[in-house]
């Protein structure tokens, strides 16, 4: 079921699940709320989640898990070598990607470590429909060059195309021309690409890049994080994908992998991550880095307990009822916004609804970080807590000089099976108010800036004194409310 209609005409997104455990939120005041964000020098990424009343930042980790996950945990086998947990998780992976090899490791970003250190050479190019901010910087850190290839239609906000985190094939072919086959490291797909608004790519256009890749020897990753998104797309959006099974379309995206990565804090609402592949020789290239970064073969720095229920979580993510929450609860986000007039980019994505802050406070120049003072904004009035993805993602050049980033946004991310409708009918509302009061927002400037991932923990502090503005502008329309 994809979302019900009700009596007066109202399409409204269903929950397939009902609430057995909850976890206590709060609210704290306005004032409060601009206190905390003066200590996290204005970086939602340094708030205490404490002070935080929807958080917003990421569905990575913070999904919820369901019963059967939960109790699979009680069945871990601690053993540190040989572990039955790891044999489950082990046959799982080969059985739902049909690959013979699996590479445990703690989280997304070790296995692009990794598959960085083995792959990348200096000078090497890795190609990829969008870049991801630490895949980057781990290619980067080994040497390599990276070259972005989405499509056209992947950088316009508002658009009606299904599948905006396509490569551009053209400019693949082109590359390989130039360069030479030899000087490309892997060509990289991310599904449901993250710093574009968790667009997807279709199965034809991966299909498309398997030839290129297999005419001239390349190999072909797939980062596999957001898989669940960019399978309900394939499925409900591309003509090939609509009588397969959700099993059947992950493995035809597997089939045309030549290496699998994900990151279990979103793939399988759990913790940790994996590598898969069917090319012994990458697998043994890659396999001695493991216990070198991560933990022995058989955990890679994983809890077994998280292990037992990324296992269960695997197999969930082939039931369309559960990887369909996500996506219809951002569409409805997003449909909503942009009834009012919010600019938001369309269509809705997966992950999350992305706010256009160059749009949202076009007053702002880009080198003041738009979406960074938007997400501050955003917190202030809301105590929802939402992620910069923007210029403050960035990292400058090596002259020092600041690269614009092509998009401000401001994520606002939708774990799995967390909040409830009247929570999203309550940041849409303090968004619609925001944006009438927007003039009121100013820019950013850094104060502490970290060379490498600045917007993890950089700080930043305001070129006026807007947040009190808008803090009085607030009371007065809302009065005692929080």
């Amino acid at each position: 079921m994809s979302h019900v209609k009700f009596y007066s005409g109202e399409k409204v997104p269903l929950e397939m699940h009902k609430v057995r455990i909850v976890q206590k939120l709060n609210i704290i005041p306005i004032e409060e709320r601009l206190e905390a964000l003066k200590e996290a020098g204005y970086n939602t990424f340094l708030l205490r989640n404490r002070d935080v009343f929807m958080d917003m930042l990421t569905d990575s980790g913070v999904n919820a898990m369901s019963d059967k996950q939960l109790a699979a945990m009680m069945e871990a086998d601690d053993s540190y070598a040989g572990s039955e947990t790891y044999v489950k998780l082990e046959e799982k992976v080969q059985e739902i990607f049909g690959t013979e090899f699996f590479l445990p490791a703690h989280q997304g970003r070790a296995c692009e470590n990794i598959i960085s250190k083995t792959f990348v050479k200096p000078g090497s190019i890795a190609v990829m429909n969008y870049h991801f901010t630490t895949t980057r910087s781990h290619i980067v850190i080994n040497g390599g060059i990276v070259e972005e290839y989405l499509c056209e239609e992947g950088y316009e906000i508002n658009s009606d195309h299904p599948f905006k985190g396509n490569l551009d094939i053209e400019k693949l072919k082109a590359l390989i021309a130039e360069k030479g086959a030899e000087n490309i490291a892997f060509v990289r797909y991310e599904a449901g690409t993250n710093l574009i608004g968790g667009q997807p790519f279709s199965l034809a256009n991966l299909q498309e890049a398997r030839k290129v890749c297999d005419e001239h020897g390349i190999i072909l990753v797939l980062d596999a994080s957001l898989l669940a998104d960019n399978l309900y797309f394939m499925k409900i959006r591309e003509e090939q994908c609509k009588d397969m099974s959700i099993r059947e379309i992950t493995r035809a995206m597997a089939d045309l992998s030549d290496i699998i990565y994900f990151s279990a804090r979103k793939l399988g609402c759990a913790r940790g991550g994996g590598i898969c592949t069917n090319n012994k020789e990458y697998y043994i290239k890659m396999r001695e880095l493991v216990p070198l970064y991560e933990g022995f073969l058989t955990y890679g720095g994983m809890s077994v307990r998280e292990m037992e229920a990324l296992t269960v979580g695997l197999e969930e993510t082939m039931d369309m009822n559960m990887i369909n929450q996500g996506p219809l609860f951002i569409e409805y986000m997003t449909e909503e916004l942009f009834s009012k007039g919010i600019p938001v980019v369309t269509p809705a994505g997966g992950l999350g609804c992305h706010l256009n802050a160059k749009e949202f406070v076009k007053h702002i120049p880009q080198h003041e970080y738009p979406a960074a003072a938007l997400a501050a904004a955003l917190f202030l009035v809301s105590g929802v807590r939402g992620m910069e993805r923007g210029t403050m993602s960035e990292d400058r050049d090596e002259n020092g000089a600041e690269k614009l980033a092509d998009m401000e946004l401001v994520r606002l991310a939708l774990p799995r099976r967390v909040f409830t409708l009247s929570q999203v009918k309550y940041a849409v509302d303090r968004i619609v108010w925001l944006y009438e009061n927007r003039d009121l927002i100013g820019g950013m400037k850094f104060v502490e800036e970290p060379k490498i991932l600045r917007f993890f923990l950089g700080k930043l502090d305001t070129a006026t004194d807007w947040p009190q503005d808008l803090l009085k502008k607030f009371r007065e329309d809302f009065g005692d409310s929080l």
